[in-house]
């Protein structure tokens, strides 16, 4: 199978380096080299690191990377049988980009988004294609966690839907089918506990190390709420929880200001080097 991932960040990278280690041909689409040269390098430091943990031999490791194709712009996606954009989560921007791959594209192309929170019936009316639009919601890291949220739109076809979940299996992953609400599962859930979590440090309820303990000993988390914000990106977490409260219009889900207040700040958690917590 023929597969372009636009957009080569963290969930880019991954989602790349995971379709071509089994078997797919890659694509790898930025607006810049520089960009496309660091993604590259990264994915061949994870498949490094594959090969010293014996997940991987190093001959497929060599393999995994002779099958993806780093280059600039969108027209290179035009012969791909899936098109995942994986770039920030920007409305106007996925909407430049699908109207684009909507034309460059053949008519049998399947387009998703790894989008965590923006509505794929929003996006898929951006195209002529809106029954060939998805949603494909990776987890971070990519190349370990099982999870794919396959999310339908309004109008994506149950053919659409049947092929992506099971190129997701194929990738050795679980799918779960998620309708077009806001924040489908995982940010719907998770996003309010961690906007909780805030108001608990703002309102002086316990200390970070407190909240974090009680959820990683008492409910079995990997990590605590505070913690994981700071994985994720305060900005992102303001941005999701700013998607939910303007889609449900339910206080609920209004961000904390202490978050609002971080974000400002600029303390946006592990990539700025200040959070909740130092790195």
């Amino acid at each position: 199978m023929k597969v372009s991932v636009i957009g080569g960040g963290t969930m880019g990278n991954g989602i790349a380096q995971v379709f071509a280690q089994n078997g797919n041909d890659v694509n790898l689409i930025d607006i810049k080299q520089e960009y496309l040269d660091r993604a590259m390098a990264t994915i061949e430091k994870n498949l490094g690191r594959m090969v010293k943990k014996e997940r991987m031999t190093a001959e497929e490791a060599k393999a995994t990377l002779g099958r993806m194709n780093a280059v600039v712009g969108l027209e290179n996606a035009a012969d791909s049988d899936l098109v995942i954009e994986a770039v920030f989560e920007n409305f106007e921007v996925k909407k430049e980009i699908f109207t684009k791959l909507d034309e460059v594209c053949g008519p049998d192309t399947i387009l998703a988004s790894n989008t965590s929170s923006i509505s794929l019936t929003k996006i898929a009316g951006t195209t002529k294609r809106a029954d060939k639009v998805i949603g494909m919601h990776f987890m971070n890291p990519v190349p370990i966690m099982k999870l794919v949220e396959v999310i339908c739109g309004q109008a994506t076809s149950d053919e659409t839907l049947e092929k992506v979940t099971q190129w997701s299996k194929d990738l050795h992953k679980v799918p779960v089918t998620v309708q077009d609400y806001p924040g489908f599962i995982s940010n719907r859930v998770l996003m309010p506990m961690i906007n909780e979590a805030i108001y608990c440090l703002m309102e002086g309820v316990a200390d970070k190390d407190a909240i974090d303990t009680v959820m990683k000993l008492g409910m079995a988390h990997p990590m605590g709420p505070l913690q994981l914000a700071d994985f994720i990106g305060l900005d992102i977490c303001l941005d999701i929880m700013e998607v939910l409260y303007d889609g449900f219009g339910d206080s609920k889900y209004r961000p904390c200001p202490l978050l609002r207040r971080m974000v400002d700040a600029g303390y946006l958690g592990r990539k700025s080097g200040k959070g909740f917590y130092d790195y």
